[in-house]
């Protein structure tokens, strides 16, 4: 459920300055005594903030290339008082920009566009050449966190981590059959279960060494 382009979105983020980033984004610096997380394509920020107010103690970014996004998630953020939430207006396409070799602990992939024509599947978050920007920002044995309503979408992003080398585990096409009492529901989430459709879910893993 994307948002339109409103008007004055620019200047409205502007009040989130102190947590929110646009344009020319300088490369992330991590906190050595805190775990990193990254959310590829944070929507309206209801994954994001679910977590990191469950996880005070880890840091989280979230990255998203719709600004109207940005700013519905940021006024989540403020709600809750978070302290440990960045949010970058960013295409992920330059992620190896902001963030150096093996710095971020995880990655989540939430419902992202499952691109379905052929010719669009580079653009697939899940790409093989998406893959290997992870691989260079993940840490040693760092993991990717993966969900999407789109069986198609699901079983192309298992034969990419295979060809990638990554380790798959936790492989499930109906989440929510048994659900694990860790799981947070984002918007997408909510809205296919209502509409019962399975949600496909995986974890893959970068290897040690």
């Amino acid at each position: 459920m994307r948002l339109r382009k409103k008007p004055h979105t620019d200047e409205k983020l502007q009040a989130f300055a102190d947590f929110v980033t646009r344009g020319d984004v300088q490369p992330i610096k991590k906190d050595s005594e805190r775990e990193l997380f990254v959310e590829l394509g944070t929507g309206k920020g209801d994954f994001i903030t679910q977590i990191a107010e469950r996880f005070p103690q880890i840091n989280f970014i979230g990255l998203e290339v719709e600004a109207t996004c940005v700013l519905a998630a940021a006024r989540k953020v403020r709600e809750k008082n978070l302290s440990n939430v960045r949010l970058i207006v960013f295409d992920v396409a330059n992620i190896t920009e902001i963030f150096s070799e093996h710095e971020v602990d995880r990655l989540y992939i939430n419902f992202c566009d499952p691109w379905p024509k052929k010719r669009h599947a580079k653009r697939r978050l899940t790409h093989a050449r998406f893959l290997e920007l992870y691989k260079k920002i993940l840490k040693r044995g760092g993991e990717i966190y993966f969900k999407t309503d789109n069986r198609g979408l699901f079983d192309f992003s298992l034969e990419q981590f295979a060809l990638a080398g990554l380790e798959v585990r936790d492989v499930t096409n109906d989440l929510h059959a048994a659900e694990p009492p860790d799981n947070i529901r984002t918007e997408y989430e909510n809205k296919f279960s209502a509409e019962n459709i399975p949600i496909n879910f995986c974890v893959v893993k970068l290897p040690d060494e």
